[in-house]
Parts: C-alpha cells; sequence; structure tokens
C-alpha cells in the first residue's frame, strides 16, 4: 500500500465511528497479535481442531495479501487488487445445503427443497472428515473473529476457520471487523464455520447426498461445515441464512435488499432479485449508502449485516457503475475475473462464469453510511423487472398488498437467457430471497407487516422492465424515469398526485410522477394493442395466483385476497 493511500484510509479511519472508525488501530493491535493458538482462542476444545501448528487471527489487509501471494492462491492486477479463482464451482450449490435435523429446530425449520433435513449421523461423518483434515493436512490456518450486524442488541458473533488466506480475506471484507484489541479477548463464537473445502465427500451417495459437496448447518450446535467447495459466498450467504433463522425468532426483522439514508435522516429499504436494480438504485450520490444486500430490522431501526460489499462485475465500467469499479483496488478481492497480459481484469471476459464477482470493505464507498445504521425506514420499494410489460413503473400498495408482493418476489426472465426460453418467463422467490430463508416464508412477512404498520412505513412496486409490450415488442424503462419514480418516493412527492386503482393488480397507479412521460404511467396506455394488454396481464396475473397456492396453509396467515382479481 502507498504512504498516501495509507494515510487517505487512516484520516478516513478517524472519522468513522461503527464500521471503520478505527482501522488503523485494527491493524496495528491485530499485527502484533495475529500469531495465536488453538487452545488460545478455544478452538481444540469447541471444535475438536488441535494440530494446526500456526493459527493466524484476524490478519490486519497488509499482511493477508502477503498471504495469498506467498501462497501463490490467485494473481494481483495492475492496481494492487488480488484476483482468485474459486475453482469448478463459480457460485453457490443451493442443492448441496443441509440442515441437521434435532429437537428443538426441526419444529421451527421449513423444510422442502430450500432447506433440506440430514440425520445427525450424517453431520457427524461430515465434521470428522472436516475436523481429521485440519488435524492430519493443514499446517497452518487462518481465523477471523467478528460479527453479522452493526446494531450492537442484535448482532451475532461470527468465527469463520479458513485454510486459504483468500478466504480470510473474504471473510474480513464480508463481515464486520472488530476495532479494539479488547473485543477479540475471550470471544465467544455464537455461529462458527469451518471451511473445509478440500474435502471431498466421495461417499456422498452413502450419505444420502446430492453430490460430493456438502454445506452443513447444525442450529443447535451453532456450526457449520463446508466440503467440496472453494466458493466464498458460501460463507456470506451461510451466516445469512441462520441471522433469517435466529432474528425472526426474537422479533427482529432479516431481509434481502439493500439500504440507504437521505440527508435527513430518513432511510429507505430496496428489495429486488437479480437484475432489477437493487444495487444501483440504492448507491445515491444525494444519500448514504447503509448497505447493499442484507439487513435486520429491530427496535431500533435498520442495519446493515455486513461489513463490506459483494458485487457483480460482468460487464463492469467506469461509465455504468463508477461506486463499484473505484472500489475495486487494493483490499478488494476478485472472484473468477480474467487478466489480461497486461494486469488489467477484462470484466467483459465470461470464459470461467458469467458470475465474476468483488468482495471489497465498505468504506470503500465514498458515499457510505458510517454507522451501517438508519431509523425505522419511511417508504419500502419492491424492484421488480417485469419483462410481460404489464406493471406500472410505480405503483403504491395496501399493507396487505404489500405482504403479497412481498411473498411473491416476482421479476422475469427474458428470452435468451436459459436454452429453450423463447419468452418472458416468471420468477418468483419468496421474501424476494427464498434460497435463504430458513423459516416458513409468512413469518417473515407477519413480521414485516408489524414492522410496517407500527412506523408508518409505505411501500411501493417499481418495475424497472418493459413499458409498450413485452420483451422483443416494447422496450426497457428507462433509467431516468425509474430514477424519477424512486426520488418522487422519497421525497414524498408522488402523494401529491391523484392515485387510479388498477381493475385487475388493486395497486394504486398515480396520475404523475415529474420525469415520467404520462404515457408511461398508465402500463395499458403504453400498448398500442390494447386487447393484447388486457390478454397479457390475466395472463400475469394467473401467474402469479398460481405461485401463490404454495403459502396458503393451516397455521399461517392467508394474504390470497390482497393479490390480483
Amino acid at each position: 500500500m502507498s504512504a498516501m493511500v495509507s494515510l487517505r484510509n487512516s484520516l478516513r479511519a478517524a472519522a468513522r465511528p461503527v464500521l471503520s472508525r478505527k482501522i488503523t488501530m485494527h491493524q496495528q493491535f491485530v499485527r502484533t497479535a495475529s500469531l495465536a493458538t488453538v487452545s488460545s482462542l478455544g478452538i481444540d476444545k469447541a471444535t475438536g481442531i488441535t494440530k494446526p501448528s500456526t493459527v493466524y487471527h484476524n490478519l490486519p489487509y497488509p499482511q493477508v495479501f502477503e498471504h495469498e501471494t506467498k501462497n501463490k492462491e490467485g494473481e494481483t492486477t495492475a492496481n494492487g487488487t488480488y484476483c482468485v479463482s474459486t475453482g469448478q464451482f463459480t457460485g453457490r450449490s443451493p442443492k448441496d445445503k443441509y440442515f441437521v435435523q434435532q429437537a428443538p429446530s426441526d419444529e421451527t425449520l421449513d423444510w422442502g427443497k430450500i432447506n433440506v433435513g440430514v440425520a445427525p449421523k450424517v453431520w457427524e461423518n461430515i465434521y470428522k472428515k472436516a475436523v481429521k483434515h485440519y488435524n492430519e493436512n493443514v499446517e497452518k490456518m487462518y481465523v477471523f473473529d467478528g460479527y453479522c450486524g452493526t446494531s450492537p442488541k442484535s448482532r451475532k458473533n461470527v468465527r469463520i476457520i479458513t485454510e486459504l488466506a483468500w478466504q480470510h480475506h473474504f471473510a474480513k471484507n464480508m463481515f464486520i471487523r472488530p476495532d479494539t484489541e479488547a473485543e477479540t479477548e475471550g470471544f465467544k463464537p455464537d455461529f462458527t464455520i469451518i471451511n473445509a473445502c478440500k474435502v471431498v465427500n466421495d461417499d456422498y451417495k452413502e450419505l444420502g447426498l446430492n453430490s460430493e459437496v456438502a454445506v452443513v448447518f447444525n442450529v443447535e450446535e451453532r456450526k457449520a461445515v463446508i466440503t467440496g467447495t472453494w466458493y466464498g459466498g458460501e460463507m456470506k450467504k451461510g451466516i445469512f441464512s441462520m441471522m433469517n433463522y435466529w432474528l425472526p425468532l426474537n422479533g427482529v426483522m432479516a431481509m434481502h435488499c439493500s439500504a440507504n439514508k437521505g440527508k435527513n435522516g430518513d432511510t429507505a429499504l430496496f428489495f429486488g432479485l437479480s437484475g432489477t436494480g437493487k444495487t444501483t438504485l440504492s448507491a445515491d450520490p444525494d444519500r448514504k449508502l447503509i448497505g447493499d444486500d442484507e439487513h435486520g430490522w429491530d427496535n431500533d431501526g435498520i442495519f446493515n449485516f455486513e461489513g463490506g460489499c459483494y458485487a457483480k462485475t460482468v460487464n463492469l465500467s467506469h461509465e455504468t457503475e463508477p461506486e463499484i469499479f473505484d472500489a475495486i483496488k487494493r483490499d478488494a478481492l476478485l472472484e473468477n475475473v480474467v487478466i489480461k497480459e497486461n494486469g488489467e481484469p477484462d470484466y467483459t471476459d465470461v470464459s470461467k462464469t458469467e458470475n465474476t464477482r468483488v468482495s471489497y470493505p465498505i468504506y470503500h464507498i465514498d458515499n457510505f453510511e458510517p454507522t451501517g445504521m438508519g431509523g425505522h425506514p419511511n417508504s419500502v420499494i419492491f424492484l421488480t423487472c417485469d419483462a410481460f410489460g404489464i406493471l406500472p413503473p410505480v405503483s403504491r400498495l395496501s399493507a396487505g398488498q404489500a405482504m403479497y408482493h412481498f411473498l411473491s418476489g416476482y421479476t422475469a426472465k427474458v428470452a435468451g437467457t436459459e436454452r429453450g426460453v423463447t419468452e418472458p418467463v416468471p420468477n418468483f422467490s419468496a421474501c424476494f430471497g427464498a434460497a435463504f430463508m430458513t423459516l416458513h416464508p409468512t413469518k417473515y412477512a407477519d413480521l414485516l407487516q408489524k414492522k410496517l404498520a407500527k412506523h408508518g412505513t409505505q411501500c411501493f412496486l417499481i418495475n424497472t422492465g418493459w413499458t409498450g409490450g413485452g420483451y422483443g415488442v416494447g422496450k426497457r424503462m428507462s433509467l431516468k424515469a425509474t430514477r424519477a419514480c424512486v426520488h418522487a418516493v422519497l421525497d414524498g412527492t408522488i402523494h401529491n398526485t391523484s392515485f387510479t386503482p388498477d381493475p385487475v393488480f388493486g395497486f394504486e397507479v398515480p396520475a404523475e410522477v415529474p420525469g415520467v412521460p404520462d404515457k408511461v404511467l398508465d402500463p395499458r396506455d403504453a400498448w398500442s394493442d390494447k386487447d393484447g394488454y388486457d390478454a397479457t396481464r390475466t395472463k400475469l396475473a394467473g401467474m402469479f395466483k398460481e405461485n401463490f397456492t404454495k403459502f396458503v396453509k393451516p397455521g399461517v396467515t392467508d394474504y390470497t385476497s390482497y393479490g390480483p382479481k
């Protein structure tokens, strides 16, 4: 790190009270205390890992870089960013994620395709293999101790044990780094992940698993083991899944969303699946970024789960995403990005994967909220990319409609994204993040509804997809028009006009939004083929209703009546 960069980071650290207010102090104390033992950290008694002779604990960024380069775990780009390859697995393995079936968590986990159960004996088999690997094959290991959650009242202590320095780097980027040496003395983790990525489960068929990969969570023992995959995101989303289990049971909402804060302290949440614009729209130069992906909502307000960001880099450019582009520098970590001969990343090359990624500490974004927290939100925005061209660019939702669309988690894939997809295909993901919801989706909806009612939060549905026709006929909503809708919601001017209920979906459509053509505001008017619009709207409404049947069962709240008629 150059002297100028080091000085700039030190000055920034001094001004940031929570997430990074003591970055320099943190680097100083871990530099003298980075060497530890399994005994001094209590790892031997807690996990059974006893043999690694060297334990590197909460390494500062300069030392992490030294270890990565010395271990030859990747390559350094022209500007000093380290880049690694995650091998065969360049994304999560959702079909290889399991939870141990045992009391009392077996009564609260939402068992099914998302949360797949395994017997305790399967856990014991995989856990023993992971521990044996560390005791017999690992001479040095890396331990990150930190937090998930910026709220002192609601955060959890997390410990991430890895064999690879770059995975230690990833954990350091994504979770919240302790500020003082006192915080790590006698650290007691609420949850521990043992990343044994080099362990392959050759006996997976006998164990009844899907493949040689296994990511297994033991709720009662507060541990997880990762085997067979090197992908860093398994650690991040694994802890997120556990936060989605713990927090709602204590009345704290866990959410897959981004959040930002206005100059007057007003907070907004942005829910949306991949491709809907969640990251882009929450990165507003006039508002502070609280976080881009995972948040909680407790009695004090909104808080970020993470201490960093994990962004896609495919086709990234300074023109399209200047904040993310500029955040990719020393201490950031690139995954599966092709590096050209001159040392520059080639974000257009998808020969390894289209899921190229970068993780970086959140203070790499200049306009970030240093506390990682905000008040109770004034506005909640559900983002959808409707490739059918039916939904208006913005609509206001009643409390019941908000829960219906929250549970639906709708967006659409377009033709050409997958083999055999020749027309728009709906994609429903409960709570805008079904893969990480460990409780029944209505549990989150019920809790969210209580939060919204208590704090008078208004919900809106914003369509960043097509207008004037579906994909192939109409055109994509302009970013300028979408931003105008978002700004109207956040500054409250959207309430200064009249609203008309949609005859099928029931949400309220504004008559006027500054910066958005009136013809675009009414999606039916934007279609030249009115009969075609009516028929497609009926078709899409039917898809919503068919999807929603899975949320209707005894013992849970039924929000069906708030859907399309």
